[in-house]
């Protein structure tokens, strides 16, 4: 590995810094784009550094306002950026799954938590079918646990995005559908994998029907109008895309 010193790094110490938001959204924006730039050359380096910033990001931001919002996007953002990063880097899966391990533990020291979103590209992290699912086989018992029906008082598991996620990126379509029918509640943050299975399997009238099933209370329709409309579309369907979810999906966009 080449030797490299990274601007970032010692100033995303733990508690560097204070409530005010801007401040850390500037560093958190260049440690991006430094992380990145190293990347078009050398992209392993980039790998590790990006898991780095990641191991270091939430405790450096701990007493940051986050009432705003502010902060919690541009974190997202930047996830969002180095997912990629990780996912693209060529190495052997020695190296991948010990990327992943410090990866899982930053998530589950991560308090606030800001590295919430990083479950969600669990799959795309493990860059590899047999990665994901090894992942999955380790992450199926504690969600199982969680959803325990017999379960007397509330449990909450941090990896059941990463297993959802883990599970669809192994091609395991079925078992994520039958593990999704254990859960306690139909949430929609999970239910999409099963949405996204179905049409993975080409059943896309069925993941249609298993979004509209998740249209409870207090969904979010505007994600699940983005799910379903893409859906439709490519299928022969466009007026009947634009009738259901065109509105929730395009709320909020620029006019």
């Amino acid at each position: 590995m080449i030797s490299y010193r990274w601007q970032f790094s010692p100033r995303f110490r733990r508690h560097a810094f204070g409530w005010k938001s801007q401040p850390a959204i500037l560093r958190i924006k260049e440690a991006v784009a430094e992380i990145k730039q190293v990347a078009r050359k050398e992209p392993v380096l980039a790998a590790e550094g990006a898991i780095l910033f990641l191991e270091k990001l939430s405790p450096a931001i701990e007493h940051v306002d986050s009432s705003s919002g502010a902060i919690g996007t541009a974190v997202n953002r930047a996830i969002e950026s180095l997912v990629v990063v990780i996912a693209n880097a060529q190495v052997e899966h020695e190296t991948r799954q010990r990327w992943l391990e410090r990866l899982w533990r930053a998530v589950e020291d991560d308090a606030i938590p800001y590295l919430e979103l990083l479950a969600d590209f669990w799959g795309e992290l493990c860059a590899t079918p047999e990665i994901a699912s090894r992942w999955a086989d380790e992450f199926i018992p504690l969600v199982e646990r969680a959803w325990d029906p017999q379960a007397t008082e509330f449990r909450y598991f941090k990896g059941t995005s990463s297993c959802l996620s883990a599970l669809y990126a192994a091609g395991r379509h079925q078992q994520l559908l039958a593990l999704l029918g254990k859960a306690r509640f139909q949430w929609w943050p999970n239910r999409r994998w099963g949405v996204k299975s179905l049409v993975a399997m080409g059943r896309n009238a069925k993941g249609i029907r298993y979004a509209q099933e998740s249209n409870g209370l207090n969904a979010p329709l505007q994600d699940i109008g983005c799910t379903c409309e893409p859906v439709l579309l490519p299928s022969g369907f466009a007026a009947e895309a634009y009738k259901r979810y065109a509105m929730e999906a395009n709320q909020g966009m620029p006019i």
